[in-house]
This record gives C-alpha cells, sequence and structure tokens, in this order.
C-alpha cells in the first residue's frame, strides 16, 4: 500500500479491530481514509495483558509515523459496558469482566473508547461508506456469526445496557436448530457461518454421495466443509451446495425482513465474509424483502453492500474516536 503524507496538525485517530485471530491498527484521517496499517496475530492464550502489549506497541509505532492521534478506537466482538470500556464477555477472546480500557490507558497517553464490533462497522459505512449522509440504516454482516448495528434518527442505537444491535439473536424460528448463545433459532443459527458449516456437515453424514463435491473441495476431509466450500460448491453447480445457499438465503430474507419491519430504515448495507463469498445474494435478498415486508417500510428502502469491506472495522473505531475526543 502506497503511503500518504500527512501534516502532523492533520486529525487523524487510531482503528483497533481486535479479533480472535488478529489484530490489525490502523491510522485513519479525519475522512476515513486508512493511511497506514499494521498487523499481528492475536495472543489469544497468552490472555489480556499480552493483547494490550500487542496494541499499544502498534499503537506508539504509528504515532512515531504521524505525530499525537486524537485517541484511540477499539472493536472487539462482545458485550461492553460503555461506561467504563469494561469488556463483560468476548467469545473470541475467551475474555470475562476484564477491565480492558483502564488497563490499555495505564500504557497509552491517549484518550481510548471500546465498541462492539459490529458497531464499529456501523460507525464506518454511516460516515464514510456507503451509509454516508443516511441518519436511518441498518448495517448487518454476516460473518462466523451475524452482527449489526442500527441508526436511527442520526444516531447510532445503543440500548439499556449497550447490546442494542444483537440482530444475529433475533429469533427467527422458535423451533430451529440451536445456537451458541444458548437459545434455537437464532438469525445466526439459520444463515451465519458456522451455521452453514454445520448443516453442510449434517448433510454430507445423511448422504455422503450427494456430498461428494463439498468433500473434494474441502481436501478430502468433511470436518473441513467451511461455508467458503458451499459456495464454491454451488457456484460449480453442485446439487447440495446450491440447496445449502438457496437455504441460506431463505433464512437471510426472513431476518432482514424482521429487520425492515422493526426499523424501517431507509437502507440496509450488507457485508462480512458469507456475502463476499456469495456477493449474489444481495441481490436476492432485496427482492425477497419486498416481496415479505411491509409494503410502507419498503418504500423508500435501498439495499446495498458494503463499501468498506475489511478496512470498515479499522475506519469505523477510528472515526468513534474522532467523534468522540475530536
Amino acid at each position: 500500500m502506497k503511503k500518504m503524507k500527512m501534516k502532523h496538525t492533520d486529525h487523524w485517530a487510531v482503528g483497533v479491530d481486535l479479533g480472535g485471530t488478529k489484530i490489525e491498527v490502523a491510522r485513519v484521517d479525519s475522512a476515513g481514509r486508512v493511511q497506514e496499517r499494521l498487523r499481528r496475530p492475536t495472543p489469544v492464550k497468552e490472555g489480556p495483558n499480552a493483547v494490550k502489549k500487542v496494541i499499544v506497541d502498534l499503537v506508539r509505532r504509528l504515532r512515531k509515523l504521524a505525530g499525537p492521534p486524537l485517541g484511540v478506537g477499539i472493536g472487539l466482538a462482545g458485550q461492553i459496558d460503555p461506561s467504563e470500556g469494561l469488556v463483560i464477555f468476548a467469545p473470541n477472546l475467551n475474555w470475562h469482566d476484564v477491565p480492558f480500557q483502564s488497563d490499555l490507558k495505564q500504557s497509552l497517553e491517549w484518550p481510548i473508547v471500546i465498541t462492539n464490533d459490529v458497531r464499529a462497522v456501523t460507525w464506518g459505512e454511516w460516515l464514510h461508506g456507503a451509509g454516508k449522509d443516511c441518519n436511518d440504516l441498518v448495517c448487518l454482516f454476516i460473518g462466523t456469526g451475524i452482527g449489526g448495528g442500527v441508526v436511527s434518527g442520526g444516531r447510532i442505537l445503543t440500548g439499556c445496557s449497550n447490546t442494542a444491535g444483537e440482530l444475529g439473536h433475533m429469533t427467527i424460528d422458535l423451533n430451529g436448530p440451536l445456537c451458541t448463545c444458548g437459545s434455537r433459532g437464532c438469525f445466526e443459527a439459520l444463515a451465519g457461518g458456522w451455521a452453514i458449516e454445520k448443516m453442510a456437515r449434517d448433510a454430507i453424514a445423511l448422504d455422503p454421495v450427494a456430498g461428494v463435491q463439498l468433500i473434494k473441495l474441502a481436501g478430502g476431509s468433511p470436518r473441513d466443509v467451511t461455508a467458503k466450500t458451499v459456495a464454491e460448491a454451488a457456484h460449480a453447480g453442485d446439487l447440495l451446495g446450491l440447496r445449502l445457499v438457496e437455504q441460506t438465503a431463505q433464512s437471510l430474507i426472513a431476518g432482514v425482513t424482521s429487520v425492515v419491519n422493526a426499523f424501517n430504515p431507509c437502507l440496509v448495507i450488507l457485508g462480512g465474509g458469507v456475502l463476499e463469498g456469495l456477493p449474489e445474494l444481495i441481490d436476492q435478498i432485496d427482492m425477497g424483502v419486498r416481496k415479505r415486508a411491509l409494503p410502507a417500510a419498503t418504500a423508500s428502502l435501498q439495499v446495498l453492500p458494503s463499501k468498506l469491506g475489511n478496512d470498515a472495522g479499522v475506519v469505523g473505531a477510528a472515526a468513534l474516536a474522532m467523534k468522540t475526543f475530536g
């Protein structure tokens, strides 16, 4: 990536996308442009202190390149207490009640704000991406799980205890499959990446002949079949792959229809790894929602793909830091 010159007086912030496998730290300017990025593997097994040390090191390296930032924004998958930046639970990191914000403040001299990862994505898409200048939108990212963020009347909804946007855990089917949250029939348990993998593996176990192409694409082992494998099989015309993709599409239509009826957004932004592998589903979801949602709710509705893609997390986290501290 070509580096762009930046004056030390220019406004910028640090965006941190803290995931279960990698930490990405970026220098983001006030227009939402990523000027520089650094990545490291996430030392999950070594605990919060090791993760903190990696973030501190990367942020300081960016500081040397461009002067002091307005602040640091961090997005991670989990429930956050916004008053203290306490990470109540982060499943990908296996953290429970970790005072991560206060721990970081002891090592960094700049203000820090921590938010849920998909809420950070929503900030990015709203301020600098597909949702720019739209004050009523829903951002849905379908990856391993399903996460969301809601902008209503020009503000991001946080809810009573800061958990608004857990759209992946809406109940779509009362008698549906068990979800990782312990409930049944959640949106995520029907259309998230891990759910697609489980459906595929279960289908192969029932009919190994039908799953031959999926097993071949996975390198010979049913245990290695992923959502990406299913997408590749469907694109190759495999009947089981096509059936699984159609099943996923119908679940996505049902979930997005519920979101549209509940929030009446002008715009639904769709992104995440599953839809990156199956981009044709976005038009299918759009058409399906218009057939099933209330006519008044779809009169001015647009359904668009994410504009920022993989940069949405760091851009959004930095944008939140700028809005909070700038």
